[in-house]
């Protein structure tokens, strides 16, 4: 990449990592909706870490829980600015240290599902500790999150060239 300012920098990465984290939040959703049917019955929660998040930041905002027929577009409100948050992270990191991007994004998406699924999630009470969860469940967390950390390189590594390319 050219030698531009930090300012810069942190603008594409921002800019780049925002639009990557939402492109690879989605492709996530439609792999996890095209194979949940494939995962043995009851090796899925009652209801997603997502919507629970969702739940407990409308509890905290409002003293009241979101209704049942509106927690699964809360629960992908939390997913995908989840996601929006992740890429904008990742795409800075990436502009000031490229070896963020190893192995083509995938590990960035084993250190999210690693970080997020198997310790954050379970440490504040959404989902099992690891070692009670279906190893199938767990399997199929880490194959979304490299979905997820792939999908997120190939996009962030086009808008940032893009960006390059517009501003030289």
């Amino acid at each position: 990449m050219s030698d531009v300012g930090t300012p810069v920098r942190v603008a594409r990465g921002i800019v780049s990592g925002a639009i990557a984290g939402a492109v690879a939040s989605f492709a996530m959703d439609r792999l996890q909706a095209a194979t949940s049917s494939l995962l043995p019955s009851g090796s899925s929660e009652d209801e997603p870490a997502t919507e629970q998040a969702a739940d407990a930041v409308a509890k905290a905002a409002t003293g009241h829980e979101i209704s049942g027929a509106a927690k699964p577009l809360a629960g992908q409100s939390v997913h995908y600015a989840l996601g929006i948050g992740l890429g904008m992270a990742y795409g800075i990191a990436a502009e000031f240290r490229p070896s963020v991007t190893a192995g083509y994004g995938t590990a960035f998406g084993l250190g999210t599902a690693t970080l997020l699924d198997e310790a954050a999630v379970p440490a504040v009470g959404l989902g099992d500790a690891p070692w009670k969860a279906p190893l199938s469940t767990t399997l199929y967390g880490y194959a979304s999150h490299l979905v997820f950390g792939g999908i997120s390189e190939i996009v962030r590594r086009q808008v940032a060239g893009t960006l390059t390319k517009s501003a030289e």
